[in-house]
């Protein structure tokens, strides 16, 4: 006996072949995507704007930027603290950009793993 399926359940090749597509489509366009977020540089302020961090969508850090007044030979733990916060939020920003933009091409598939 055989049982015929409503189209878009499994209908035959015409489907897969288009789901296939799509799926390709998709991922050329993730692959885009992580191309220009990739080159995207961020701008990150800590302490007041005392402490400046440049990183890449790559999370590579180009450049630290320190305003004078935060120097004190006296107290570098809050110069270290500051740092740390600094370089964390930096990344915390691309990854959040990151998972923002992928997020606006897969939808709301859930693709562990690819980000």
């Amino acid at each position: 006996m055989k049982v015929k399926l409503p189209k878009g359940m499994g209908g035959g090749p015409s489907d897969m072949n288009s789901m296939i597509r799509q799926a390709q489509k998709m991922q050329e366009q993730m692959a885009e995507k992580q191309a220009e977020l990739d080159a995207r540089e961020y701008e990150v302020q800590a302490g007041g704007g005392a402490v400046t961090v440049k990183i890449l969508g790559t999370r590579e850090v180009t450049e630290i930027l320190l305003q004078p007044e935060v120097v004190d030979p006296d107290d570098l733990e809050t110069l270290q603290d500051i740092l740390v916060a600094a370089v964390n939020e930096a990344i915390r920003k691309v990854d959040t950009t990151n998972e923002q933009e992928m997020g606006k091409i897969t939808g709301s598939m859930n693709l562990p793993g690819m980000f």
